[in-house]
């Protein structure tokens, strides 16, 4: 029998990750990283992605995590590209998305020469992450592997970077890890059900606010709503989501609006608010004269479960102790094909509405000129919709690559605001290399239009400097001259029927396509 070469650290990781069910990397590796490269390719354990920027990546890997519910495993370069990284590694932070992020650094023993790329690998991966380790020896990398996975896969998910020294990759003493055992939610509390249900039978107007998990199972909401028919509760979802099952036949739910002043006047009439796989709501940003907790005050918060429990065996226990039962969804409107005119905001709105396809993916990132777009397309056929969850502009193109490979038969259609476009734009390439079947719409409105709408909001009176900052203009940009170029075909719209149309025959056909909408 032919002697195998023995395993060194980086193929030890590869076969323990695969053998706990990852099954992909999106990669930008660099020098650090070749030892990975290398193993990658000769187990064939894990499919490789690669994205032309670190955003792309970490992006991508949210997207598959939303889709899927399991990690996938990012492979970085030093800390340089872990910071070119990090913005989409913070949104899927906020997200509570499950990730492994590998960043190659430099061999221990060079650590100490201060080379170019020498930098403090742990200090730029902490902000973003919810776990941080550097592997020391090839003997204990796979188990330090293993202990990333463990952590990145507690409920509700957290973001897990492991540091990876070169030469503790390319030294051989690899020893292959056992998968760890799957995380356990929490019982649901007694304490809290009784607080809750005395709660809801006052006569104290009371809201749900429900996110997380619950958003994506469509029987949890339903009977959700059970509840909050018997009781006469509301029900709303935060602003921002990671993922929500919606459409025809599903159950509905309002979300909290972006806008602060929108917000305290949708909450203002609640005294009491249960939470439910969430956190109390807060504004995105202070503004003078205006509160940073959207509650009003006095108000009574009680979190039913946390965001790193079981939602829907909370709900399903609440519901036994008050006699509901699930409701039977009572369908939106259908949305009709609209007749020619311009594109605005709203007409934008039905327009994607009546050309949405039956069991699409919607990756939303259209900031202000789609905020209509959510509640056009509550009586389309059923859908996901994955949001940006925090803040970080530029997450659209990369996560709707990750939800493409995560569900590869499903069309994917990706609302994008066309400044955000250009932090990730190279993720068209990889959809166009890889054939993936996403279409995004560019909502062209040429400017930065939430910036101009919170400049008024703390009061100032801009003038021409603070515009040109703003504007998307001289020179205009051309999308579809863009998307050409890294291999997307597309088509320039003007007209909102013409929208309509071309998005309908987009999602028909394989691969990827551009479509933008001039506003």
């Amino acid at each position: 029998m032919k002697d195998h070469p023995p395993m060194n650290g980086a193929e030890s990781v590869v076969r323990s990750l695969h053998g706990a069910g990852v099954d992909i990397c999106f990669a930008n590796p660099g020098t650090s990283e070749m030892q990975f490269v290398d193993a990658l390719d000769r187990t064939g354990c894990l499919r490789c992605v690669l994205g032309l920027f670190e955003g792309v990546v970490t992006g991508a890997a949210d997207g598959y995590a939303r889709i899927t519910g399991k990690p996938s495993v990012t492979l970085l370069h030093l800390a340089p590209g872990l910071s070119n990284a990090a913005a989409n590694m913070h949104n899927a932070r906020k997200a509570r998305t499950p990730m492994i992020n590998l960043v190659g650094d430099h061999a221990l023993r060079h650590r100490q020469y201060d080379a170019p790329l020498t930098a403090d690998v742990e200090g730029a991966a902490r902000p973003f992450s919810d776990w941080v380790r550097t592997a020391m020896t090839p003997g204990q990398f796979a188990a330090d592997a293993m202990d990333a996975f463990a952590a990145a896969t507690a409920k509700p998910g957290a973001i897990a970077t492991l540091i990876a020294p070169a030469d503790v990759g390319w030294d051989a003493g690899g020893v292959l890890a056992p998968p760890p055992p799957p995380s356990v939610s929490a019982a649901p509390d007694e304490v809290a059900l009784r607080d809750a249900v005395r709660a809801l039978k006052s006569d104290d107007p009371t809201v749900f606010i429900v996110g997380g998990s619950v958003l994506e199972d469509a029987d949890a909401l339903a009977l959700l709503q059970g509840v909050a028919a018997r009781t006469g509760a509301d029900l709303l979802a935060p602003t921002s989501n990671r993922r929500i099952e919606r459409g025809r036949s599903l159950p509905s739910i309002r979300r909290i609006p972006y806008a602060i002043d929108l917000a305290l006047d949708q909450l203002k009439t609640y005294a009491k608010a249960i939470l439910i796989e969430t956190v109390p709501p807060v504004a995105f940003f202070a503004y003078p004269d205006r509160p940073s907790l959207l509650l009003p005050q006095p108000y009574e918060v009680l979190t039913l479960c946390g965001p790193d429990g079981d939602g829907a065996a909370t709900i399903a226990a609440l519901a036994d102790r008050l006699g509901a039962q699930a409701v039977t969804p009572v369908d939106a409107p259908v949305a009709v094909p609209p007749a020619s005119g311009a594109i605005t905001p709203d007409s934008l709105a039905i327009a994607i509405a009546a050309a949405l396809p039956d069991n699409a993916i919607v990756v939303d990132e259209s900031i202000t000129s789609g905020r209509a777009v959510y509640d056009a397309t509550a009586g389309c056929r059923p859908h996901s919709w994955l949001s940006i969850t925090g803040g970080a502009i530029g997450i659209g193109p990369p996560l709707a690559v990750g939800a493409a490979f995560a569900a590869p038969n499903r069309p994917v259609v990706t609302l994008q605001a066309d400044g955000s476009a250009m932090y990730t734009i190279q993720a068209l390439w990889t959809q166009a290399r890889e054939s993936l079947n996403v279409t995004t719409v560019i909502f062209a409105n040429r400017t930065y239009q939430i910036l101009k709408h919170e400049l008024f909001n703390v009061g100032a009176n801009p003038g021409r400097s603070a515009l040109d900052m703003m504007d998307l203009d001289r020179p205009t940009l051309d999308f579809v001259s863009l998307a050409k170029g890294m291999g997307v075909p597309g088509v320039r719209v003007d007209d909102v029927h013409d929208l309509f149309k071309a998005l309908g025959a987009a999602t028909q056909e394989p691969g990827p396509f551009l479509i933008e909408a001039v506003m």
